[in-house]
């Protein structure tokens, strides 16, 4: 099969609006989370996220777009635009066909769905609803919208599985172009999930940390004391292009797309497997079809949410994969520094996980002071700070709702 690449990047999180900002607030283990400001949530048990900051959608998008677009799709739009620039790819030149758009998002256009629907109610169910209404909600749009606004008419669509959307994207995106049925794919994720409906929800489902007190330390992955996720929002975009075709073009290349694998625990609707075995059994997976072997990777970045259940669920998968005192890994949490961005969570962690390989640096993982006594001490989990090492090979692990489990291998090249 063709080998495929990343010859581009673009990211709207928490942490910035660009990678470089992104990765620069990454690295120095700066959180994201305060107080919501984009609505009153004084009702709910949790008041707080990683809201993105000074984010102009305008920049990305004309009038006309902002007005028929949910936020989920202009971030996505926004993304995407940085990551074609950074690429450097004309696609005035090339034949429209050969390129195609694979995005994710697990929620679609809430915001657009509640706000319709409020109106609808409280104005004494009068139904005018807006004619963008549908197109604003539906979850295809964004990667409808990429491929409009570019003239990309090669393979389009979105996946949806919970928060292991973002890797199904990517992992469908890279088989396209193995098989030769694309040279270049434009994917990633994105989710607008700061809602009242959405917030509601997962504090219904008592998901959420409640350290309405201190935002910035509550997410804290892998520690006794922590009490649930932090929700974000935001979009990652990858340019991934046939390796062939990137050279031919004297493309800038930041890593190889090496292997990609999913599984379903088959298990529960919202907890991950107690022993982690479709997570193991997907990473196993991830490996193989790289052509690697568990020793040969040098990074993880862990799903590692905060929850209770989840990550040690994740751990007992990690340590059946590369045994309790593996010496060449090293894994860190992102999430305790930009929340859970769902669906769009694996887009901005591969990010992360290929800056880990082109900077030589993996990104912290912050608050967590007290290990939780249940992981084993032989694993070297990076925290509060950086840590300078050369890396080949960066896996990023997602799992969802639904029991789907989604691992991506990233290989120097």
């Amino acid at each position: 099969m063709k080998r495929v690449v990343i010859t581009g990047m673009g990211a709207i999180t928490p942490l910035g609006n660009n990678v470089a900002t992104f990765w620069e607030n990454l690295a120095a283990g700066k959180s994201g989370a305060a107080t919501i400001t984009r609505f009153d949530a004084g009702k709910f048990r949790t008041r707080f996220a990683c809201e993105l900051r000074d984010y102009d959608p305008s920049l990305a998008l004309d009038k006309a777009e902002l007005r028929k677009t949910d936020p989920f799709t202009q971030y996505a739009l926004s993304a995407a635009a940085e990551a074609i620039t950074d690429s450097g790819l004309n696609f005035g030149s090339m034949n429209p066909f050969d390129t195609g758009v694979i995005w994710g998002s697990g929620q679609g256009g809430m915001q657009t769905f509640e706000e319709q629907v409020t109106e609808y109610v409280e104005g004494g169910y009068n139904p005018r609803f807006s004619p963008y209404f549908v197109p604003r909600l539906i979850t295809n749009m964004a990667s409808g919208m990429i491929s409009i606004k570019y003239g990309l008419m090669g393979i389009n669509y979105t996946t949806v599985s919970a928060c292991a959307t973002s890797n199904t994207a990517i992992m469908d995106a890279l088989n396209y172009i193995r098989l030769g049925k694309a040279k270049v794919m434009i994917t990633g994720g994105s989710e607008a999930p700061i809602t009242p409906a959405s917030i509601g929800g997962f504090c219904a489902m008592k998901a959420m940390s409640v350290r309405n007190d201190d935002p910035a330390t509550a997410s804290r992955p892998f520690d006794k004391a922590r009490d649930g996720f932090v929700m974000g929002e935001g979009a990652g975009a990858l340019i991934l292009e046939e390796y062939e075709h990137a050279k031919a073009r004297g493309a800038k290349i930041y890593a190889e797309v090496a292997g990609a694998a999913m599984t379903a625990d088959a298990y529960h609707m919202t907890a991950t497997h107690p022993e982690g075995l479709g997570a193991f059994q997907a990473m196993k997976f991830a490996l193989e079809d790289a052509g690697l072997n568990t020793e040969d990777v040098h990074y993880l970045n862990a799903h590692a949410t905060s929850t209770p259940v989840g990550d040690l669920s994740e751990i007992a998968a990690i340590t059946r994969a590369f045994g309790e005192n593996p010496s060449q890994l090293h894994i860190s949490a992102t999430k305790s520094m930009t929340g859970h961005l769902l669906g769009a969570a694996g887009a901005i962690e591969a990010i992360a996980a290929v800056k880990s390989i082109t900077e030589s640096l993996i990104p912290p993982t912050i608050n967590t002071t007290d290990l939780d006594p249940h992981i084993p001490v032989g694993l070297q989990i990076v925290l509060q700070s950086a840590y300078e090492k050369e890396v080949k090979v960066a896996m990023s692990n997602t799992f969802g709702f639904g029991g789907h489990n989604g691992i991506v291998v990233f290989r120097a090249i």
